[in-house]
């Protein structure tokens, strides 16, 4: 991080509970305000990842731990070496809170972070906050529960966020530093999907969701909000990073807060965007007399990964209003990009396009392709404070999505969780959004968030860095 952003961000302090929060949110805020009352709450840092270590979920690692028995070998290895890597934990509907099929319940997972805490040595638990009404209103794979509706906006409220946040206030939970990832490609949507019918339903559940979250955990000293803020490959534009900021502007200074209910924003989460495209470092570079942006997989954007990015949006959203140490996150879990088809060097050709394709090592057939992307690696392991990204003020490289842990079905499959079939995870399909080619999705893929070994073995395969075998992933406190 730059010197300006190790300054500590002003303390909150816990305040009366009518004036934090509306109404609907006061059973939360009486819990956070009782915690901190009976106890001295704990210091609410800059950024919640330094000298912290970070939760491994056993539920995920069981999974990678099944998956090396069964492959064996080196790739076994590689993949045991990976296990205890921190990954996202995900409260992707009202059941998860409690446990559900898919895992055990919030409570659960705090309780194996107290486990392993080591001293007085802080730890963070990542937790996606992803069930808003009309959730993914521009995706099937990944449609939620609750509809757009007065009714679903109730439950939301009720039955989801304050639960979770009554149960992070809790006292025996306050020396979790808890990194709260805020509805993922929800406000994104409202940027550039506007012209669609069911985005235009849950734009304002989305709105008042958000804000609504922020309210609930402000009040808790140990929890960190960290809105999601897409990719490179999605607001990069100026046309769409201009609106994007002044709408987390305006979304932030709903909250009773305002700019302080928010910690920082989180970039690339589930996506493969890379962190770096190493020989492709200047958007306007001439090839040919055409600068290397308008190339046809770029179409004009000149973010051409999550460095550049993270630095467009920080400038962008200081501007808005938003306090210069606004912290930022990227997810790297799948966006490394090795293996053989990984380029080693920039191209020598004169054509624009064919330059591009063969120095970048994003091998997606378009930069739009979402779902369970042929090709994709692990990428960098969660690193906190990463040196040498000018202008972004990274927090931390995290995996807040848990790799091999599928985006969508490839074809119609039943389920009680309201995720619909998308055809961009269908590796059959020509899509108008990609250009009129193939989706690039592999085959066989189950519903989102199942686990998805075949996906799983070609990240390992295509890590990069590559994974070395008996090498520790976990980040040491820094």
């Amino acid at each position: 991080m730059t010197s300006e952003a190790c300054v500590s961000r002003t303390k909150r302090r816990p305040r009366a509970v009518a004036s934090v929060l509306t109404a609907g949110a006061m059973v939360a805020a009486t819990m956070a305000v009782a915690t901190t009352t009976a106890q001295a709450a704990p210091e609410h840092v800059d950024n919640p990842y330094a000298g912290a270590t970070q939760y491994v979920n056993a539920n995920w690692s069981a999974n990678v731990n099944a998956a090396a028995e069964r492959a064996g070998g080196t790739l076994g290895a590689q993949m045991r070496a990976v296990a205890d890597t921190p990954t996202g934990v995900w409260m992707d509907r009202t059941g998860a809170i409690y446990g559900n099929v898919d895992g055990p319940g919030l409570r659960w997972h705090l309780d194996a972070a107290l486990e392993q805490k080591v001293g007085n040595t802080p730890i963070v638990l990542t937790l996606v906050v992803y069930n808003l009404p009309g959730r993914d209103c521009f995706a099937l794979a990944s449609n939620g529960e609750l509809a757009a509706t007065p009714e679903g906006m109730d439950h939301y409220k009720n039955e989801y966020i304050n639960p979770i946040a009554e149960m992070l206030a809790e006292p025996q939970y306050q020396d979790i530093r808890v990194a709260a990832v805020i509805e993922p490609d929800s406000l994104p949507n409202l940027i550039t999907n506007m012209s669609d019918q069911k985005c235009q339903e849950s734009a304002p559940y989305y709105r008042e969701g958000v804000a609504y979250a922020l309210d609930a955990f402000y009040p808790i000293p140990n929890v960190y909000t960290y809105i999601d803020a897409a990719h490179a490959g999605w607001l990069g534009w100026d046309d769409n990073a201009g609106p994007a900021a002044q709408l987390f502007a305006e979304v932030a200074r709903s909250t009773e807060a305002g700019f302080a209910s928010v910690d920082g924003f989180v970039t690339n989460t589930a996506n493969t965007t890379p962190l770096k495209e190493p020989y492709l470092t200047d958007p306007n570079r001439q090839i040919n007399g055409m600068p290397v942006r308008s190339a046809s997989f770029y179409e004009w954007n000149p973010d051409f990964d999550e460095a550049a990015w993270t630095a467009n949006l920080h400038r962008r959203l200081v501007a808005a209003g938003f306090p210069s140490r606004i912290g930022m996150l990227v997810d790297t879990s799948r966006n490394g990009w090795g293996g053989a088809a990984r380029p080693t060097g920039p191209s020598t050709s004169s054509s624009l396009d064919t330059f591009v394709d063969q120095s970048r090592i994003d091998r997606r057939v378009h930069r739009g392709a979402w779902c369970n992307p042929a090709g994709a690696g692990l990428g960098e392991r969660p690193t906190v404070s990463p040196a040498g990204f000018p202008g972004s003020n990274l927090d931390a490289l995290v995996w807040v999505k848990p790799p091999g842990e599928s985006d969508g079905s490839s074809s119609e499959i039943p389920n009680d969780e309201g995720k619909s079939f998308d055809r961009m995870c269908d590796p059959t399909f020509v899509s108008p959004k990609l250009d009129n080619k193939l989706t690039g999705a592999l085959p066989n893929a189950p519903v989102s968030g199942k686990w998805f070994e075949e996906q799983f073995i070609e990240l390992v395969q295509n890590a990069y860095p590559p994974v070395t075998p008996g090498s520790d992933p976990t980040p040491d406190p820094t």
